[in-house]
This record gives structure tokens, C-alpha cells and sequence, in this order.
């Protein structure tokens, strides 16, 4: 089983993390292929960079058209969207897929994300999913994406700290890690927490993985089919869809 793991950004640091988080969460014998495009935002944070991220994310979709399933590794779920409509292989979300798990390990839980900007994103996702009423609430703990490469910097603490904050105030019984970068973090804040904490990267590659062992596929029915051949126009123009 082939599963391409896909961070939108261009942090090589933050795929090779998050390539050896879906490593060990996988089972034996399924290969994990962690790539990010080569333009694009360094982060992502906010619409605006979203924005960019997505043909990024399209072009190294396109170089492994084998792919038994993919995950895209970021927590807004960039692209997600697009990306079932360019393959049969399932898509997970690793916003989407944590949600789905904490729903099952708890009636309420917290999201800890890193800026104030990606709180509406984060929000207008569940509310897409179906899974706002089980959110209790999502906080910022106002780091930047970036800074949690820095190991010089106060983000763990910054996080822990939200964390604490989410299940003494908000009535939690289980945080989500909003951000991939977070991912290393995971099990020792759980320890300190007492509490189920969720990494986005992990949970979708377990889910992408089941699926494939299910023998399911993206439905082509009508909102994820193919697109429609047609030519793009200008820096566009090699997304171009083709007859399928």
C-alpha cells in the first residue's frame, strides 16, 4: 500500500516531521511518501494563503498517480476539496479525520491552533463537516507556524498552556492539535494533559490507510468527478484537465 502524504507548504523541515509522524502510525508494510511543492507559501495561515497552496498540492498529487490514497497534511484542509475531484484514490484531511476521531473519544473537545486568523477556517470546517456541536471551542495559542521549527521558541509552552486552558474553561475532554507542524508534539502533551490529545497527520494516515484495506475509493458521481477538459489560461495553463 502506497499512501502520498502531501504538506502544501514548502517547509522540506515540517514534511520530513511530519513524514516520520505518518510513518509510525501506519502499519508495517505500508509505504509513506512525504513530498511538499517547490512554490508556493512557507506556511500556511490564513485564506490568503491557502489561496496559493492549492496548485502546489495539485502538482505533487499529479507526480504519483499511484498512490493507494492521500493525505493532505494541512489542518485547514487546503485543497481538499480538489484534490478527491483529481484522483479515485480516498483523500483524507488531517483537520477532518482528527475531528472524526476525537468525535469517538470524547462528547466534546477543544482545538488548539496556532493563530487568531485560522480560528474561522477551522470553524467554518466543522460546521462543513457536521461536527461544530462537538467542538467546544477553537483558541489560538498565537504562534506562528514557522516558529514551531524553532526550537529557541516558546511555542510548546504557548501550546501547553491552551491546552490547560481548554480543558479547565471550555468543558473539553479531548484537544485537537490544529496545525501539522504540531505533530511531534502530540503524545507527550497528551501525558501532561490527562486527556486524549489527537495529531491531525496521525489520524488521517490511519483512516487513509483503513480505506484502502476497505477497498473504497472517491465517489465520481457528481461532486468529486473529474473536471471537465478545458485549457487554462497563462502560469495555469499545465493544470489544464484533460478528457479522463
Amino acid at each position: 500500500m502506497r499512501i502520498l502524504l502531501v504538506n502544501p507548504n514548502t517547509t522540506a523541515s515540517m514534511t520530513a516531521k511530519i513524514g516520520a509522524a505518518a510513518k509510525a502510525a501506519a502499519a508495517p508494510g505500508v509505504e509513506i511518501r512525504a513530498v511538499n511543492p517547490d512554490f508556493g507559501p512557507p506556511s500556511i495561515e490564513g485564506y490568503y494563503d491557502e489561496a496559493f497552496a492549492v496548485a502546489g498540492l495539485l502538482a505533487e498529487m499529479a507526480k504519483a498517480p499511484d498512490a493507494d490514497a492521500v493525505v493532505v497534511a494541512c489542518f485547514d484542509d487546503t485543497g481538499l476539496d480538489a484534490a478527491r475531484a483529481a484522483t479515485h484514490a480516498p483523500v483524507v484531511g488531517i483537520g477532518e479525520a482528527a475531528f472524526h476521531l476525537a468525535s469517538l473519544l470524547a462528547p466534546k473537545f477543544s482545538v488548539v491552533t496556532t493563530l487568531a486568523r485560522s480560528i474561522a477556517p477551522i470553524e467554518h470546517n466543522l460546521v462543513k463537516y457536521g461536527l461544530a456541536a462537538r467542538c467546544a471551542r477553537v483558541r489560538a495559542a498565537e504562534v506562528p507556524v514557522l516558529a514551531l521549527e524553532d526550537e529557541s521558541s516558546d511555542a510548546r509552552r504557548r501550546i501547553e498552556t491552551e491546552i490547560v486552558r481548554a480543558l479547565a474553561e471550555d468543558g473539553a475532554e479531548a484537544i485537537v492539535l490544529g496545525c501539522a507542524g504540531m505533530t511531534d508534539l502530540a503524545r507527550d502533551l497528551e501525558r501532561k494533559a490527562g486527556a486524549p490529545v489527537l495529531d491531525g497527520v496521525a489520524s488521517a494516515t490511519v483512516l487513509a490507510e483503513g480505506l484502502v484495506r476497505l477497498g473504497l475509493k472517491t465517489s465520481k458521481r457528481n461532486t468529486y468527478a473529474a473536471p471537465l477538459a478545458k485549457v487554462y489560461q497563462g502560469a495555469f495553463a499545465g493544470f489544464s484537465p484533460r478528457s479522463p
